[in-house]
Order: C-alpha cells, then structure tokens, then sequence
C-alpha cells in the first residue's frame, strides 16, 4: 500500500468504532458481581472460638514476590493467648500499593489463616490508608465466638485444632462486603460461620 493511504487506513480504525453500540459502565451506582474465585482485599480468618488462625510464621511474607507483606511473630502465653500452638502474629501489615493479589501468600499459608475477599474497592487517596494493618484484615468476631485474648476452647493443644480444620470444620465470619461488589456491598451483614459436621466413622479415623 502506497505511503499516502497510511493515514486513512489508520482511520479506518476509529470510523469503525464510531458506528459500535458503547457499552456504558454505571460504576458505582451499579457493580456488576465477581467471580466466585476472585482475588479482593486479605482477611486473616478465625476458630470457631474466635481464636486467631495466624501463627506468625511469616510464609506469606517470604512468598509474597511484591515484598508486601510484613509479618512480627510472638509467643502466646497462658495469660494471654491469641491462637492455638506456641505463637500468633503479633503485627501484620500488608502493603496494598505494593500488592499484585496474585494470591502466593494465600497457598503459602499453612493454616488456611489468610485468605482472599471478592471486594476490590482498596482505592484511596492517601499511601498511609493503604497499607492495611490487623485490626482490619482480621474477620469480625461472630455471635459466637469470644474476643481473645483467651485459653483453647475446642481442645487441649494445637492439635486438636489442626484435626477440626482437617474435618472441613471452619468458622470465620465473612467481613463486611466479603461478597464484593454487586454481592450485598459493604453494609451487608456478615455471614453466618461454616460449619461442616464431622461423621462417626470420621471421628474413629481421627
């Protein structure tokens, strides 16, 4: 094709476009839900008995290929327990101008005490607002479940914990919005803990 037709050939292009019907997005007003599996905003779940699920072990934080995460691990005591086992996370931030919720701490979690919300609505003018601190990544406490610090209340030591999550028993209420966009939006209520019950033959093997 002659240099000359370049242009027109490149308009082309935006002639075409012109006569497509535009599809218009009514964000906020109208949010279109997620999918089931998408990777929103963290939150660090809880036991049935409000115990946190976090060990401090910081996995995540050596997982994460962004550096957002960061991890400071204590020793639970008798006075003060905050999860099963010998220590919880004492400071958790993760860095939301730094993360890509590409979800590699999630898989790297060996309790299952981090996980990924469907709300993506983390936009916000100031760098401080974003990174995220515990007390809000922590799922809210259910009707249920006692705010720790306090002693293990679904068995002896860890193990007994480690057994309830292996049965499929998991309990942490759903945060606010935990449903995202377009699925109940940050005033719906917190649902309800997931309780799986655990069989007879399943206890004889545990």
């Amino acid at each position: 094709m002659l240099d000359f037709l370049n242009p027109i050939k490149g308009f082309g292009v935006t002639f075409t476009e012109m006569f497509r019907k535009v599809e218009t997005v009514e964000y906020p007003e109208v949010k279109k839900p997620t999918a089931p599996r998408f990777h929103g905003h963290h939150q660090l779940n809880r036991w049935p008995d409000g115990l946190e699920k976090c060990i401090g072990c910081e996995l995540c934080a050596w997982a994460c290929p962004a550096d957002a995460i960061y991890v400071e691990g204590a020793s639970n005591t008798e006075e003060a327990r905050y999860s099963p086992g010998e220590r919880y996370g004492r400071v958790y931030q993760i860095n939301y101008l730094r993360c890509i919720l590409c979800g590699m701490c999630i898989e790297a979690c060996p309790t299952r005490a981090l996980t990924m919300t469907n709300e993506y609505e983390i936009a916000d003018d100031s760098r401080e607002n974003l990174i995220w601190t515990k007390e809000q990544l922590l799922a809210p406490l259910h009707e249920d479940m006692e705010a720790p610090p306090h002693p293990m209340r679904l068995g002896d030591d860890e193990k007994d914990y480690y057994r309830l999550g292996a049965a499929g028993i998991v309990a942490s209420a759903r945060a606010p919005g935990m449903g995202g966009p377009g699925m109940g939006g940050p005033d719906s209520p917190a649902g309800p803990a997931v309780l799986a019950e655990v069989s007879s033959e399943e206890e004889a093997a545990q």
